[in-house]
């Protein structure tokens, strides 16, 4: 996985942040850590304080903490914050997850529909891993398991049938538009040409939801709460889907 995590400007290398971050490396053994003072990095990645930085290649994104937020980080949320903010080449579907794939500027994801338990499913890990390097910077690859009884409004999101496994599910949050592919055989070039073909207008599908079909059919997979860098809830809740903000009240949904 190419991802790295650097906490910058950690001038006392006392303070709590750490050994907090020192005790994250065995939880996260995939992730790359490490500690810096040097005022060359520092004014390189435009940081002021003593900040944890989170720095995303799936989508070139620099994730900071906030000064306050570091001082006052535990193991809890340094480890909520990693697990929502850390996107793979290819990215699991869960609700921990989908908080990090819907704040990343990426508007693009493609979903493949499978079940983990299948026989074919190491075999087209590996197509569609290496197919997700080629849209590097441009659409989020997520894997979906169907084989998990939570997942399956997501399936019904895209009017998929169980029959129709493996699939993939393309979707663009700024317009709603949407393409499936079902019974696919995944391979590096099937991927792509449904990518490439999405990208360049050619939809076989075309959907612009209701708010009410909305709330029906993405929760959870596109109801979420807005929350702030670690994870916590804010006062007002909101529907992120579809490039724009629904406000809803709680309590009707």
């Amino acid at each position: 996985m190419l991802l790295t995590i650097k906490p910058e400007l950690l001038e006392d290398l006392e303070i709590p942040a750490v050994s907090i971050l020192r005790s994250m490396v065995q939880k996260f053994p995939d992730v790359s850590f490490g500690i810096s003072t040097d005022s060359e990095v520092l004014t390189h990645y435009n940081i002021t304080g003593n900040t944890i930085c989170l720095f995303r290649l799936v989508d070139n994104e620099q994730l900071n903490l906030e000064e306050e937020d570091t001082e006052s980080i535990d193991a809890t949320k340094l480890s909520r914050f990693i697990e929502i903010n850390s996107l793979h080449m290819v990215t699991e579907y869960n609700p921990v997850t989908v908080i990090g794939l819907f704040n990343s500027v990426i508007q693009i994801h493609l979903l493949l529909i499978m079940n983990k338990a299948s026989p074919e499913y190491e075999e087209n890990m590996h197509r569609y891993q290496k197919a997700a390097k080629l849209f590097q910077g441009k659409i989020l690859f997520i894997l979906v398991d169907s084989g998990m009884k939570a997942n399956g409004k997501v399936i019904s999101f895209f009017k998929l049938k169980e029959s129709q496994l493996p699939a993939l599910a393309i979707y663009r949050t700024l317009d709603d538009k949407w393409d499936t592919l079902p019974k696919v055989e995944v391979s590096v070039e099937h991927v792509q040409n449904f990518c490439d073909g999405f990208l360049s207008g050619k939809l076989l599908v075309s959907v612009r939801l209701q708010v009410k079909q909305i709330v029906f059919l993405l929760c959870p997979f596109y109801f979420l709460l807005n929350k702030n860098s670690l994870g916590s809830e804010r006062e007002e809740s909101q529907m992120l889907v579809n490039g724009y903000q629904v406000q809803l009240d709680r309590r009707n949904v």
